[in-house]
């Protein structure tokens, strides 16, 4: 793997794998393909637009640092390159929405965060 920096480390990136062999693509950074086992996948950048596949509003912090967020929301986003992946959102979106990423603090760390793509 060759260590493309994401939001992660602290960059303004998201960053996913897809395997030469199959093709399949994975956020989750593995040495090895899930689809298909194949080692080594590529490492490329995702441009941050996609549609919301699911949505849930976080009423009561897990943590003190969160607490300052309440209430938030959890999506999961199916990217345009074709993984799906949690982050943040805006708390109107709904289920099918297109959207698009940027990065913001949140609890002491810059996530990726994402709202309603403009027409």
């Amino acid at each position: 793997m060759s260590g493309v920096k994401d939001w992660t480390a602290g960059a303004e990136a998201i960053v996913y794998q897809s395997c030469p062999a199959c093709d399949a693509r994975q956020y989750f950074r593995r040495s090895f393909c899930c689809s298909c086992g194949a080692p080594d996948p590529v490492e490329k950048l995702a441009g941050g637009e996609g549609v919301i596949y699911a949505t849930s509003l976080v009423c009561r912090a897990a943590t003190p640092e969160a607490r300052a967020h309440i209430p938030y929301n959890i999506v999961l986003v199916d990217a345009a390159e074709g993984f799906r992946m949690m982050a943040h959102g805006d708390n109107d979106l709904l289920i099918g929405d297109r959207v698009t990423a940027r990065f913001v603090p949140f609890a002491g760390r810059l996530v990726p965060y994402f709202a309603r793509t403009r027409s």
